[in-house]
């Protein structure tokens, strides 16, 4: 039997960090000439100080003539100013021979070089030719003009030893047009950091490996990997290794060599962890188990100044203390300055309780409310590979936090510079045909954010005007739906119709609901009720199906569960039974309709919903 150990040392994320940065050689890694055509991205090393002037000489702004502007003082339409005409036109790129006197004009194109003793451009519009020819004749100007009327005077854009780029600046098509303009072909910028990342644990593999039971498709190299290239790292891709001492000593020594390590997995109590222990072999562990939730397993080292890091194995947790603890690290080691996301008040919109005695980070998505912004939880847990991606911010709470009072106030810190709303908000109950309908929505080029939280926290959410649509289908004792429960400043469009049924395996008996596990849906779910009414006579402790309190929070969970194995029936709606292959036998017809919040309805993205739902003419959605 494996040996089970238990964390160093739980400490403070403060702490944490603070033992992290204290240990590392936090200077950037170095730094690199590269073509101009190839820095677009990349961090520039040191301040780039113009090495000409730009432009490099007093250059027209249009097509006109060059004068002495005295020549047109008190020149108009009717007493025009006449100048003789020099002969010749300056074109851009050529140095002029010609001097301009008192009394003379000379064409001039638009980039040409001033030439000596002209002071001021008068535009074409402005002159009149006279004369037999303009070779050989005169101009009258037409306008009173200063002197630097239509001239770019030299340096005057960039003077010779400006500084025009500074060092730690990130390169995008601004600085390196200017860096052209400089003349520039080649440039110094800061090498990028090389990060070995590594996935481990048994239970992982990589994707296009065959999946078997038991087993998850590996995410997290994947996420890390890009999220490394997107703060401006280089990542090396070590690759998945399962629980195996040797082999996982033999990678983690390969991945030192580089300028920083990252694996995930292999850092909890398990017997199977060897990550942690591994990593405490072959680097400096600063700190391993922070009062952090999600996140607690969290591993931090070093090796020669080096940045290593073990995150938790589960997706939230490995994202969550990647992008908090490490990716700070990181940034500074490529020399980007340090970027903060800022925070926005919020309203939390339910009460929240949690374990006292660590930090919690709980992820939210904010929404647009009539009141200000809404935050509402990202409540999958850390195993959940979506939470992260969908979540706009986190709320941070002590480690003496007990809960959240429903409506409270809460700081909202940003996971990006900006937020940016959805053209569509849709709270309430799942539905494949959802889906479908937000698909095509998505085509005539609106976004939507969902939130499933059942169909009476939709109806909730729609009174509260939290969102723009909500999806229900709650049904009374008469078996009307939805609308005798509407009200507030909703109101109803009727939607399509769908079967509930009992789904259970293909090619197996119907199973017998006293004796056969079931897998029931969360309360507060349309679903539900129906179940708990179909139930109404055995909804004593005692005569409750087995796995009554065992819920799932959508059809596709139910159905995966009876397709596993680990339920033999449930409830669910015909085309989530058909999608997982699963006998379906027919309850009730149902009406699954839209609450529209009124002061919302005047919203594009609002009307072309409500546009392609009446297409579908209550059909369920193609």
């Amino acid at each position: 039997m494996s040996e089970r150990r238990e964390f160093l040392e739980v400490i403070d994320a403060d702490e944490a960090h603070r033992r992290f940065r204290d240990a590392l050689n936090l200077t950037p890694v170095g730094s690199e000439t590269v073509p101009l055509a190839d820095a677009s991205g990349r961090i520039l090393a040191n301040d780039l100080l113009a090495p000409v002037d730009v432009p490099g000489f007093d250059r027209s702004n249009v097509d006109g003539f060059a004068i002495q502007a005295a020549d047109s003082f008190g020149a108009s339409e009717s007493t025009p100013k006449p100048l003789s005409l020099i002969g010749g036109v300056i074109e851009p790129g050529v140095a002029p021979e010609q001097e301009v006197t008192p009394g003379h004009a000379i064409e001039i194109a638009t980039g040409g070089m001033v030439p000596r003793g002209a002071d001021a451009i008068i535009m074409i519009e402005h002159v009149a030719v006279t004369g037999s020819g303009k070779e050989q004749g005169a101009i009258e100007a037409q306008r009173a003009i200063a002197p630097g009327n239509a001239v770019s005077f030299a340096g005057s854009d960039i003077a010779r030893g400006e500084v025009v780029v500074r060092e730690g600046t990130p390169l995008t098509a601004r600085e390196t047009g200017t860096i052209a303009a400089l003349g520039f072909d080649r440039i110094e910028v800061y090498r990028r950091p090389r990060i070995a990342v590594l996935s481990t644990g048994n239970e992982i593999i990589a994707p296009g490996q065959p999946m078997q039971p038991g087993l998850v498709f590996d995410s997290n190299l994947r996420i890390v990997s890009d999220t490394l290239r997107e703060i401006g790292c280089e990542p090396i891709d070590l690759g998945v290794v399962g629980d195996n001492p040797d082999e996982l000593r033999k990678r983690v020594t390969e991945g030192l060599e580089f300028d920083g390590l990252i694996l995930s997995g292999g850092t909890s109590k398990g017997g199977g962890d060897f990550s942690a222990r591994i990593v405490e072999e072959l680097a400096t562990v600063v700190c391993h188990g922070v009062a952090v939730r999600p996140g607690k397993p969290l591993c931090l080292a070093h090796h020669e100044g080096k940045p290593v890091a073990v995150l938790p194995g589960f997706p939230t947790s490995a994202v969550f203390t990647f992008h908090e603890f490490v990716i700070p690290i990181l940034t500074t080691l490529t020399g980007a300055p340090q970027k903060t996301h800022g925070e926005v008040t919020a309203r939390m919109p339910m009460r929240i309780e949690f374990d006292s005695g660590r930090a919690e980070f709980l992820l939210v998505t904010l929404l647009e409310s009539d009141a200000g912004w809404v935050a509402y939880p990202m409540g999958k847990g850390s195993g959940s590979i979506t939470s992260f991606s969908r979540a706009d911010g986190f709320v941070t709470f002590g480690r003496h936090e007990e809960f959240v009072e429903k409506n409270a106030e809460v700081q909202v810190r940003l996971l990006g510079r900006d937020i940016r709303p959805a053209d569509l908000v849709v709270i309430g109950s799942h539905c494949v045909g959802l889906d479908r309908l937000l698909s095509q929505l998505r085509t005539e080029g609106f976004t939507s954010k969902t939130i499933t939280v059942g169909s009476q926290g939709g109806f909730l959410a729609a009174e509260r005007g939290e969102c723009d649509i909500a999806g229900v289908h709650l049904c009374d004792q008469d078996g009307n739906y939805n609308s005798p429960f509407v009200k507030g400043a909703v109101d109803l469009e009727r939607g399509y119709g769908r079967q509930q049924g009992v789904i259970y395996r293909r090619g197996e008996a119907r199973p017998d609901p006293k004796t056969a596990m079931m897998i029931n849906r969360n309360r507060g779910s349309g679903t539900r009720v129906l179940i708990d009414e179909l139930l109404s006579e055995s909804l004593e402790e005692d005569e409750r199906p087995r796995g009554y309190h065992y819920e799932a929070k959508s059809h596709n969970a139910v159905a995966a569960a009876i397709a596993q194995g680990r339920a033999d029936w449930g409830v669910a709606i015909e085309s989530v039974a058909e999608l997982y292959d699963l006998a379906f036998e027919p309850l009730r017809e149902e009406q699954y309709d839209f609450l529209v919040t009124r002061s919302r309805q005047h919203r594009p993205a609002v009307q072309a919903f409500l546009g392609i739902l009446r297409e579908n003419g209550g059909r369920f959605p193609a």
